[in-house]
């Protein structure tokens, strides 16, 4: 018996206004290979478009709080 492994993309929101663009955690379901650089929804609820250039954790200053509590 396998247990499923909790994985996590990397993906990068769009500057809004006052709002800088931020590096967030995406809960991974499918295969890496599978990521196409489409947006997904976050794990703090944000629509970002998933990179595979970079990894989570991003070794960023500009990351989620909340993304990096909950990945």
């Amino acid at each position: 018996m396998t247990s499923p492994t909790l994985t996590f993309a990397a993906a990068r929101s769009r500057a809004h206004g006052p709002t800088a663009a931020l590096w967030h955690a995406v809960e991974v379901h499918r295969a890496p290979a599978d990521l196409d650089g489409a947006c997904e929804l976050t794990v703090c609820g944000t629509l970002a478009r998933v990179t595979t250039e970079e990894h989570w954790p991003v070794p960023a200053i500009d990351v989620c709080p909340a993304c990096t509590t909950h990945a």
